[in-house]
């Protein structure tokens, strides 16, 4: 059981956890902790991977890199708790939505790669490459930062038990005892253009990706082309797929039942990431060996 302190009216929040039974804390803490551990491990060495190997030095292992350093950063917000309640909530939208947005950009790397090739390294430039980079961490930490500020105005007077495992904006806009009206109304506006655009991005890039792949006469350069794409198209299914279940419906409509697909997009798919990444990958897992090995 953790307390969070918040507002002047209510001291303190309870985060009741996947379950408040005794003698469910322990298995579950050796659970989490067992995945945690492994999403760092398996993250830092695919940073570790892309780093020291010359060869893994392009556009795509780019964004991987800050794709798995953010992964990193979002468990380690979902694990350790913070001292305030906002403060978590914060950085869980932050760095989520930084996922998101790396995921698109990863797509489009895909687009151009696979689509025009022969312009590639002119329209994936680095500075282009770290311009990119810096919008998709940038531009979540606004949307964050709206959203805390919002949260902030709000009064908390009644039930101060938060049934989830995090300090997440719906179960807590549940527990206000003032109106949500202006809370909501940004939440069904500015959040799915954020969250949405992204994913759009994404599908029309593998529209045109399969387009042209299709157009490939051989059944070699088809495997090729997508195989390219499968790993990043998995980790795209396993975390907008959790996360629209989540936040597309109205608060209201939030339930403990949600929790499992809080679990697949915050701890979940930054744990596969380094799997699916690494086994489906011949360069990626050639520079794995050859970091353990020196």
């Amino acid at each position: 059981m953790e307390r969070v302190n918040q507002t002047s009216s209510v001291s303190e929040f309870i985060l009741l956890g996947l379950s408040s039974r005794p003698e469910d804390q322990k298995p579950l803490f050796s659970l989490f902790l067992t995945i945690y551990l492994v999403t760092i491990t398996g993250n830092l060495l695919i940073i570790l991977a892309i780093r020291s190997d010359p060869q893994l030095q392009t556009p795509m292992y780019f964004f991987l890199t800050f794709l798995s350093f953010t992964d990193i950063c979002f468990t380690t917000t979902i694990t350790i708790s913070y001292a305030g309640c906002l403060t978590q909530m914060y950085f869980i939208y932050a760095l989520g939505n930084t996922d998101s947005c790396l995921l698109a950009v990863m797509a489009f790397d895909r687009f151009v790669a696979i689509c025009d090739p022969f312009h590639y390294v002119t329209i994936m430039s680095h500075h282009r490459c770290a311009l990119m980079v810096a919008l998709s961490c940038s531009l979540p930490h606004l949307h964050s930062l709206l959203h805390t500020l919002l949260l902030n105005q709000l009064t908390f007077c009644d039930s101060n038990i938060i049934h989830h495992f995090l300090c997440d904006i719906s179960p807590l806009m549940k527990l206000s005892c003032s109106s949500t009206f202006v809370n909501e109304t940004v939440m069904m506006i500015e959040g799915p253009i954020l969250l949405v655009t992204p994913f759009l991005c994404i599908t029309f890039s593998y529209i045109r990706i399969l387009t042209v792949v299709l157009k490939i006469p051989s059944a070699a350069g088809k495997h090729k082309a997508f195989s390219t794409c499968g790993s990043h198209v998995t980790v795209v299914t396993l975390f907008y797929g959790s996360i629209f279940y989540v936040y597309l419906q109205p608060v209201s409509s939030y339930t403990v039942r949600d929790h499992m697909a809080t679990i697949v997009y915050t701890v979940l798919t930054s744990t596969l990431n380094p799997f699916i990444y690494s086994l489906r990958n011949k360069d990626l897992k050639q520079g794995l060996r050859k970091s353990l090995t020196h």
